[in-house]
């Protein structure tokens, strides 16, 4: 009964968080517009944050099966409050960049800090090895689903302030302000969790290891590397920065980013059932690798198209597939690592698809502004860099599958 009461717990803990990540992605680069920022202080700003986010997830993950995994999800919400009571007060650049570098804030919409990797660690801890990346699944819908509502709920709050008369910098704001409150809420729920979700053996601290790991070094190492470019082209398309795009190239509203930005986490969401239900039939790494493709392919027709209607029809097509890479990849990341490694493993390699996302938003914000493509040119990077990324993947692992994975059939 402890067992599902923490796996309720923990898939609590990534709904509201995701909702809080969903609604500040809209608003943040406009928001930081508002204050008086240029459109290069603004992508360095996110680039810092994303940088800051990876350095704060390396030092906490690597460390959190010997802290303490639930000492170090309150360590996360901390920050997490930290950087949306910063960003609420000040608009003074360097107070700014401090907080980004150390707070966890989230410019994508997408998870940063170390509660992923720690989450991800003490689900495999509470759910059997065959129910896994079933699991992991539906923490990706819960998460998706979340950040689709934070998405749509910010987007409605700033259309209704606005239209109440306050100005738009107050009403983009109040989305900071939720931000750091739920930053609270997730404190609650961390100091809840039970035992459990610890390492289920005790940690050896006479065993050698580099950043939390022993054994699996080599295999972490390299999936970190190609995680990081996968990242890297990501980073190209974060979601502050599609919402520029919308909203210098078509002129899209708030409200209507919203709506936007629901359905393509509600589908992205979705399409991880079914890449638990594809790894079960071809494997892991093969799941991974055949929906990726081609949901590259549509995010670089994105810009192509000649009108917002088809831009958001093509945007919404791709998110229904662009997700299900996602419970596989951490399955397969939690099978080959010992369970004492698990934490670090999930935080080095998250940590590596943060610093491989940082300094993109440098280049993409700038390239939405230019002419070429009508701002468009990141999507076709990005689009580019990710099926560099699946080629390689599938070179360096299709035939290692996990140990514990049944054959394909």
């Amino acid at each position: 009964m402890s067992r599902r009461r923490d796996v309720t717990i923990l898939f609590a803990m990534r709904t509201v968080r995701m909702a809080a990540y969903g609604g500040l992605a809209i608003v943040l680069a406009l928001y930081l517009v508002e204050v008086g920022l240029d459109p290069g202080a603004v992508g360095l700003l996110l680039a810092l944050t994303l940088a800051g986010d990876a350095v704060v997830s390396l030092v906490l993950t690597t460390h959190a099966d010997r802290i303490g995994r639930r000492t170090t999800l309150l360590a996360g919400a901390g920050l997490m409050i930290l950087g949306g009571a910063v960003f609420a007060l000040t608009g003074e650049f360097i107070v700014l960049l401090a907080a980004a570098i150390v707070a966890v804030l989230s410019p994508s919409g997408s998870e940063v800090g170390p509660f992923l990797a720690v989450e991800q660690a003490a689900l495999s801890e509470v759910v059997p090895d065959d129910r896994r990346t079933t699991a992991f699944a539906w923490y990706q819908v819960a998460g998706s689903v979340a950040t689709a509502g934070g998405s749509l709920a910010a987007g409605l709050l700033v259309q209704v302030l606005v239209d109440g008369g306050a100005p738009a910098i107050d009403a983009y704001r109040a989305v900071i302000v939720a931000y750091a409150l739920i930053g609270l809420v997730i404190a609650a729920m961390a100091w809840s969790l039970g035992p459990e979700v610890e390492p289920a053996t005790v940690v050896d601290t006479s065993v050698r290891r580099r950043f939390g790991l022993h054994r699996s070094k080599r295999v972490v190492t390299e999936l970190s590397a190609l995680f990081a470019l996968d990242a890297f082209g990501g980073g190209f398309t974060v979601q502050s920065v599609v919402a520029l795009w919308f909203g210098l190239r078509w002129d899209v509203e708030p409200a209507v980013l919203g709506g936007i930005f629901f359905g393509t986490h509600a589908l992205a969401g979705l399409s991880g059932l079914v890449a638990a239900r594809l790894a079960a039939r071809f494997g892991l790494i093969e799941t991974m690798v055949a929906t990726h493709i081609p949901s590259n392919v549509l995010l670089i027709l994105v810009p192509l198209m000649p009108n917002v209607e088809l831009a958001i029809g093509v945007l919404l097509l791709r998110s229904s597939i662009s997700q299900m890479d996602v419970p596989t990849r951490q399955s397969y990341t939690m099978a080959v690592v010992a369970a004492d490694e698990r934490s670090a493993a999930a935080g080095i390699t998250n940590m590596a698809r943060s610093a491989g996302a940082a300094s993109a938003p440098l280049f993409a914000t700038p390239l939405v502004a230019a002419p070429l493509l009508g701002g468009g040119v990141p999507f076709v990077i990005a689009g580019a860099l990710k099926i560099g990324y699946d080629i390689a993947l599938w070179r360096r692992f299709r035939r290692r599958p996990p140990p514990d994975e049944p054959p394909p059939g």
